[in-house]
């Protein structure tokens, strides 16, 4: 198990994610913040799938307290994978922030009624994406209780 300072299991976010840069952006985020969390990645719909019910090379997976979710991904695209966690009941708990380029309303409306969490558009620069991550990180992990379940 991964203990934070305070000796606390440390937050675990599964980063579902296929652009490089925007994977970059994210782990450079993450350094910066104050709140010691292990980022798990994966680059398609179908990877995110197989992460979440440790099937394959992801066998030994641990459950992520938190998902950020791009919509548009190879294989399953991140409407198919929201819609997968939210109708199991072993994952449906476990919040799934979208973070994508998309503002098509149809997106926004979809992932809302699959029970999205929260959708938020991805900043292009550095500094505005790296404070949107700070501040999804302080939320949930310093201000929201998350099961643990």
């Amino acid at each position: 198990m991964n203990f934070s300072r305070n000796g606390r299991e440390k937050p675990r976010i599964l980063l579902v994610e296929d652009n490089p840069g925007d994977i970059r952006l994210t782990q450079e985020a993450l350094k910066e913040s104050h709140t010691d969390v292990h980022l798990d990645v994966v680059t398609d719909g179908e990877q995110a799938v197989d992460f979440l019910y440790r099937r394959g090379k992801f066998a030994d997976a641990q459950r992520p307290s938190l998902i950020l979710l791009d919509l548009n991904l190879p294989k399953k695209n991140g409407i198919e994978v929201l819609k997968e966690i939210k109708v199991d009941a072993s994952l449906k708990k476990i919040p799934v922030i979208v973070l994508t380029t998309s503002d098509a309303d149809h997106d926004i409306n979809k992932a809302y009624s699959l029970h999205a969490n929260c959708y938020i558009l991805k900043p292009v620069d550095f500094d505005d994406f790296a404070k949107v991550i700070r501040l999804v990180e302080s939320f949930w992990f310093n201000t929201a209780k998350l099961t643990s379940e």
